[in-house]
């Protein structure tokens, strides 16, 4: 009888003494004894753990395109906690004599009518916008995941309420609900957070809802159910971690969502007074210069651009593998 690593009978060869007991084919009990562990049903849950990490991260690392955008990425959340890692200037030093130069060796970026150095602005900007981003990512995922639970769990008349509020919300046009939510809080970073977090709620409800309806109908609620196991234990042990894997990917596509909007109502004036330099404020500063001087719009509208389009890439690659 084969034995595996620990001493103990393999798997494969029991299985044709189970078939012989039960009165199989011999020919069936010698193509079990024939077969491999590793093609049974459940035998790499018993795998290394650098095995399992090798089967997740193995067809992402294949991927260039998915290292390229998630390099890129991890340098912009390292710019946004350490800006002086990336850039040697500050972004209020000023210079006269510098004033509108175009981009080039010592200036990346070019500088601003100030003479301030734009690419170090563009950097020490990073902090606002992501800090207001991941707020908003962030209050969307909470609110959203506790209605789409609540109201896929419960049903009746409790999901009939929730969703018809979701309904209105929707209803309404998202930068109009975000405008009108800055103006009742205020400008800044956190109230336009705020209001991006609430517009970009109900999609976080319908798809936790929609996994939340799907999941429960499985026969390991009903067991569990059966076991006398309460509801609380229910929402959190089995249908929350099985219903999270679409509304990661949803907080994945959001992220470039909300840097949108959140540098749009930066543009429009809502975000933080000067002279701080988040990404929206910089290319409005930039918008009064395009015949002269097109560099300070069109590079921090740029760099918006790439990190928007590296987040979305990382999450329909993250959507692709999960399907």
């Amino acid at each position: 009888m084969t034995v595996n690593y620990s001493g103990e009978p393999s798997p494969a060869a029991a299985l044709p003494e189970a078939a012989g007991l039960l009165g199989l084919p011999a020919d069936l009990a010698d193509d079990l004894a024939a077969a491999d562990v590793a093609e049974l049903p459940g035998a790499r849950r018993g795998g290394s753990l650098l095995s399992r990490l090798g089967t997740t991260w193995g067809p992402l690392l294949r991927r260039p395109g998915f290292i390229v955008a998630s390099l890129f990425l991890l340098c912009v959340l390292i710019a946004a906690v350490l800006p002086g890692l990336f850039a040697s200037q500050g972004p209020d030093v000023t210079d006269g004599a510098d004033k509108l130069m175009a981009p080039s060796a010592r200036h990346w970026f070019g500088t601003d009518e100030l003479g301030r150095d734009l690419y170090s602005r563009v950097i020490h900007g990073t902090a606002l916008t992501i800090e207001g981003t991941l707020l908003a990512v962030g209050i969307a995922v909470v609110a959203g995941l506790t209605i789409g639970v609540v109201s896929g769990f419960f049903g009746r008349w409790i999901d009939v309420v929730l969703m018809r509020a979701v309904d209105v919300i929707l209803a309404i046009p998202a930068l109009l609900l975000a405008l009108t939510i800055v103006t009742a809080l205020g400008f800044g970073t956190v109230p336009i957070a705020i209001a991006v977090g609430v517009g970009i709620t109900p999609g976080f409800v319908r798809t936790t809802r929609a996994e939340v309806l799907k999941v429960k109908t499985l026969p390991f609620i009903e067991a569990a159910r059966t076991g006398g196991a309460r509801w609380p234990r229910i929402l959190l042990r089995h249908i929350l971690p099985n219903s999270w894997g679409p509304v990661l990917v949803l907080a994945l596509l959001d992220i470039g969502t909300a840097i949108l909007v959140i540098s749009s109502l930066s543009f429009l004036g809502f975000g933080a007074p000067p002279p701080a330099s988040d990404w929206g404020g910089l290319i409005f500063d930039g918008s009064n210069y395009l015949i002269t001087s097109p560099w300070l719009a069109l590079l921090p509208g740029v760099f918006v651009v790439a990190v928007v389009f590296s987040v979305n890439h990382i999450a329909r690659t993250v959507q692709e593998m999960q399907s």
